[in-house]
């Protein structure tokens, strides 16, 4: 426990320093025109103040305003709601923390909750932050401008934004960006205070492993994957209501002439628009879980052999067959995985960049490779909008379903140094290249790798929780307005 003078004098300090950004005096008088005191005075007026404040109104709360002497009529500056060990929370804190999570509720159309829960909430939230900002502080954790700036940079590349639109665009919503910029900080702050607090401490057994492998296995036998294989006709882009139709008439010649009889695989390689049309429009064993939910609705429906109705997408009308299904056990099972070495040039379609043009882009790049022109890894890296542009575009090694789909399909169909045909995926349009291929028994060790990691991050959440409440309990809290003294009551009940 803290000596409480040492929380008075934060309080008194916390007042002077809000009095004089708002341009005010805390000890002005009613006259304009009087002088303001001396500083000796104010001193004495101020220890005055402490040692006999004056009586609040019958109507005002404890801790609810400050009022300075002889200024009743006046407006409140600003009020602490909170003491946190020798730190204080103040009631434009929390007003303004209320502010940004409504605004960000409302923009996703989130029920909101009860004022007076989301009050409650929100202050102990800052509570458990602060009282973990303040350890990060003791034990000397920090983040310089340089890494922050370089997060910042991070957080807009992952929104396809520059710095500059992102700070725009958090202005236009009313968050200052300095305010967002310290934000940041504080996460990385707390994140690497839990870091050094809670991961390094998770210790994972072997016998966990092996039972958690052994309810992986009972609960796979239950799950199953499908082998597919699909029939595209795409929609061109901004296509008008006559191509659209057209479009879909080409799709019910498709499966007309497969309730005839006809061959899905040649239909494919004659009708399909997909990257894997030539390979009979084979997509390989998927997981309904990992299909968009309209194509797994209605494979999961079918038998091996059968076909679906025509689905539309946004982009493309789609038939599906389900060539076979398996177990996940079953496949789980298969020892021998097979890992390519592969490289790739993406290029990104974006609103000046159209998927046509991108396929056009990318077959020029392909010419260029096939005569000779140029290297793979040197157009990488000139052109390619992908992270690996600086490698040349490689990869590294690629096991099954480390990739997209269409990726995998079109990668699995080269020979070695082989430049395939523009592949696309919803990432952009690709030039793919396999250097090597190798075939080994990892399936064990990547077994146990991920039941380890799984096991991780469980037992990482729980105990992220248990130590976020335990350095709160440990913090000083001291609640300056009977509501929240009372809700907090509640809540611990």
């Amino acid at each position: 426990m803290r000596n409480a003078s040492k929380y008075q004098m934060k309080v008194l300090a916390v007042l002077l320093c809000t009095a004089a950004l708002s341009g005010c005096s805390l000890f002005s008088s009613k006259k304009k025109t009087e002088p303001a005191p001396a500083p000796a005075a104010a001193a004495t007026a101020a220890s005055a103040a402490n040692a006999a404040p004056a009586k609040p109104a019958a109507d005002k709360k404890d801790g609810a305003g400050f009022l300075p002497p002889g200024e009743s009529g006046n407006v409140a500056i600003d009020s602490i709601v909170v003491v946190v060990n020798d730190d204080v929370i103040t009631q434009r804190e929390l007003a303004n923390r209320i502010k940004t999570v409504t605004a960000r509720m409302k923009a996703q159309n989130a029920q909101m909750p009860d004022p007076a829960d989301l009050r409650r909430q929100m202050l102990e939230r800052m509570i458990v932050e602060r009282s973990q900002l303040q350890l990060a502080k003791e034990m000397g954790v920090r983040v310089d401008d340089l890494q922050l700036d370089r997060a910042i940079q991070r957080i807009a590349e992952a929104q396809k934004l520059s710095v500059q639109q992102l700070r725009d665009q958090m202005e236009k919503d009313g968050t200052p960006f300095a305010s967002f910029r310290e934000e940041i900080r504080e996460e990385i702050i707390m994140q690497r205070l839990r870091e050094h607090e809670v991961d390094g401490k998770i210790q994972i057994s072997d016998a966990e492993v092996d039972s958690f492998i052994a309810a992986e296995k009972a609960a796979a036998a239950e799950q199953f994957e499908i082998n597919i294989s699909q029939i595209m006709v795409r929609i061109p882009d901004n296509a008008s209501a006559e191509v659209i139709a057209q479009r879909r008439a080409r799709a019910e010649e498709v499966m007309r002439q497969l309730r005839t009889g006809a061959d899905f695989a040649k239909m494919a390689a004659t009708y399909s628009d997909a990257s894997d049309a030539l390979q009979g429009g084979a997509v390989g064993w998927r997981q309904p879980e990992r299909l968009p939910p309209v194509f797994a609705e209605a494979l999961v429906k079918l038998q091996p052999g059968q076909v679906t109705p025509i689905i539309k997408s946004v982009g493309a009308f789609h038939i599906l067959k389900a060539v076979d299904r398996r177990s996940l056990a079953d496949a789980q099972a298969v020892a021998a995985v097979q890992q390519t070495h592969a490289r790739h040039i993406l290029i990104k379609v974006t609103p000046t960049m159209s998927a046509a043009d991108a396929k056009r882009k990318a077959l020029e790049l392909k010419e260029r490779l096939d005569n000779g022109a140029a290297k793979f890894e040197d157009l990488a890296r000139l052109v390619s909008q992908d992270g690996s542009a600086a490698k040349g575009g490689d990869l590294g090694w690629l096991q099954p379903g480390d990739v997209m789909p269409e990726f995998e399909t079109a990668m699995n169909a080269l020979k070695i140094g082989e430049v395939s045909q523009p592949v696309e995926t919803s990432f952009g349009i690709h030039l793919i290249e396999v250097l090597e291929r190798k075939t080994d028994d990892q399936s064990k060790e990547r077994e146990r790798n991920n039941a380890r990691q799984a096991l991780r991050e469980r037992k990482l959440e729980d105990a992220t929780d248990s130590w976020q409440r335990e350095v709160r309990d440990r913090a000083y809290v001291e609640y300056r307005n009977d509501d929240d003294k009372a809700a907090n009551a509640n809540a611990n009940k």
